[in-house]
């Protein structure tokens, strides 16, 4: 149920009304036409901009077009139609259609602002996708929360979703891996490491060297590097994506499809995606200008087998192939989103670190051109997080060894806190994260403020089953709602009436922080409820010996209980029944 979709057809067909009677050119296009809550609720319940974004096509006044609209608004929901300012029609709304909306939310449960807005669209979501070098450290965490969450959010706005990890296992830093832990490997043969520069300080590897110890014995002490290289490489490389997979799964992120780039490497795949650029003109031999700025030392100008990129879009054509005739890192990217396509997807999203942005014009690029701008690419860029513990910076992990860890931040926060606050802040923001701020208990910390909320709807069902009312769904949606004609209540039964395009907004602009900035907003109307609730006991939800009023205001309650419910399970949190 979304309300302002239905009441924006409401006025769509009054334009149309007005088209047949000759008050309006036919043809118009309504595309624009938007019913929105106003900047003002002292103006009404709803505003539309109908009059404002016609006149022009229409050759008439705003106001004209407004005047016009306002006494074709006969629907029943709709008691005054009001004409402000240049041409804005402001709509107020009877208030049994916002106890309507309770009973709807109440109806519906967990589907409540569910839709099929996506209309099954196949979406496929690659985020995380770290090195196999080792731990996540906290930048994944941001990113795997994003990427889970905006997943959740399109699943539950009716499209296809398929959460992808691409696994870089093809590039020189699993050689370092290899290397790595092959010195760990050493250590647990009672030799001491050589932890040179260029290698893998942290302690994660000494388990592996510990397996492969348990696997080879001391064969391969003595034996030189190309004899051991690719199969310590292929066991460190399996062992990390292990422990990579249990820190997703710390934070309550699974992925469905695991994709491998070494499998891109020796099966025509690389090629054939750069057959088909090449196909259409895109491909040829030329030489790059020097970089802007400051000339490096190494720079020489050098034939290379290039990627018109600038054809799309670009800054400057790509190079996918060296003087010496080994692929480029972009190549086998090339490869792996033509795969993509190939598989049928109908849209595509990238969660990149903020350190990869000059790689969103060159891969938007590759896209057009692989799908002829059929299926679109949106790159999302996760900026950093600073750590903090009461105010100092978090220091780095000593298993780590240069970084703190995902489960550096799980443990000292837990799951759920970590992941709502990743999410009160725009993913190209920055983030400040302090271990004593997201634990506090005020109403600074929009985590516990939202879970209190929660809790205190848990609180109110369990007293009102306590003193025998009956507080199921369906008896709660049954109930007389008439008396929720405060308008406090009222305009909290209005905030729940936005939930549904609160939803279909978020999931259109891939902004799942979204939900977390309307859950907190939810939150403080119903704690402001609550609090009005001392002062005036008529706004009390349990109303002593009054079992039909208690019911009738236990219901809002339990409506806002469902929308927090529900945004908490897009941002993969579990809603609290009681604060500790």
């Amino acid at each position: 149920m979304n309300l302002f979709t239905d009441l924006r057809g409401v006025v769509v067909e009054a334009l149309d009304q007005m088209t047949a009677a000759g008050e309006l050119p036919a043809g118009l296009d309504y595309g624009n036409v938007t019913v929105e809550p106003p900047r003002d609720t002292a103006h009404g319940d709803m505003a539309t901009n109908a009059a404002m974004v016609l006149a022009k096509p229409a050759g008439m006044k705003p106001r004209d077009i407004a005047d016009k609209l306002a006494a074709r608004l006969t629907d029943p929901r709709i008691t005054a139609a009001e004409v402000a300012g240049p041409g804005f029609l402001n709509l107020r709304l009877s208030p049994t259609v916002w106890q309507g909306v309770v009973a709807a939310a109440l109806t519906k449960g967990a589907d409540f602002g569910r839709s099929d807005m996506g209309a099954q669209l196949k979406v496929n979501v690659e985020f995380v996708s770290a090195n196999p070098t080792g731990p996540m450290h906290v930048g994944h965490v941001r990113g795997a929360v994003f990427g889970d969450a905006l997943a959740r959010l399109l699943d539950f706005s009716g499209h296809d979703v398929t959460r992808e990890y691409y696994v870089n296992d093809g590039g020189a830093q699993v050689d370092v891996l290899a290397r790595s832990a092959f010195e760990r490997y050493r250590e647990a043969n009672g030799l001491e490491p050589e932890i040179r520069e260029g290698l893998y300080p942290g302690d994660y590897l000494i388990p592996v060297g510990e397996a492969l110890k348990e696997k080879y014995g001391d064969s391969l002490l003595d034996r030189p590097e190309e004899d051991w290289l690719e199969d310590i490489r292929e066991f460190a490389t399996k062992a990390m994506m292990e422990e990579i997979r249990g820190d997703l799964a710390a934070l309550g992120v699974q992925m469905d499809v695991f994709s491998s780039e070494k499998a891109l490497y020796g099966t025509g795949r690389i090629e054939s995606a750069i057959a088909r650029l090449e196909s259409q003109g895109l491909i040829y031999r030329g030489v790059l200008e020097p970089p802007k700025g400051k000339l490096p030392e190494d720079w020489e100008a050098r034939e290379q087998l290039l990627f018109r990129s600038s054809a799309h879009g670009d800054d400057v054509d790509r190079p996918i192939q060296k003087s010496d005739g080994a692929w480029t890192y972009f190549a086998p990217d090339i490869a792996y989103h033509w795969d993509k396509i190939d598989r049928g997807f109908d849209q595509l999203i990238d969660v990149f670190g903020a350190d990869h942005g000059g790689y969103v014009k060159r891969m938007n690029a590759a896209v057009k051109a692989l799908s002829n701008g059929r299926v679109p690419l949106d790159v999302k860029l996760i900026q950093l997080v600073k750590l903090y513990k009461n105010g100092e910076p978090f220091k780095m992990s000593k298993r780590a060894g240069t970084f703190v860890t995902l489960r550096d931040v799980v443990e000292e926060a837990g799951a759920d806190v970590t992941r709502f606050i990743m999410l009160t802040r725009k993913n190209d923001a920055s983030l400040d994260f302090d271990f004593a701020k997201v634990l506090e208990q005020s109403k600074d910390n929009p985590v516990w403020y939202v879970q209190y909320a929660s809790a205190r709807v848990h609180s109110i069902l369990r007293r009102a089953t306590e003193a025998g009312i009956d507080v199921s769904d369906s008896a709660l949606a049954a109930a007389d709602l008439s008396v929720l004609g405060h308008p406090a209540e009222l305009e909290l039964a209005r905030k729940i009436a936005e939930w549904p395009r609160l939803v279909e907004n978020a999931a259109r602009s891939h902004e799942p922080h979204r939900i977390a900035f309307f859950l907190y907003d939810i939150a403080s109307d119903l704690h402001s409820l609550w609090n009005r609730g001392n002062e005036d006991h008529s706004l009390r939800f349990v109303q002593d010996g009054d079992a039909a009023t208690s019911q009738g205001k236990i219901a809002l309650v339990r409506a806002v209980g469902v929308v927090i419910s529900c945004g908490l399970g897009i941002l993969g949190v579990a809603p609290a029944e009681e604060m500790r």
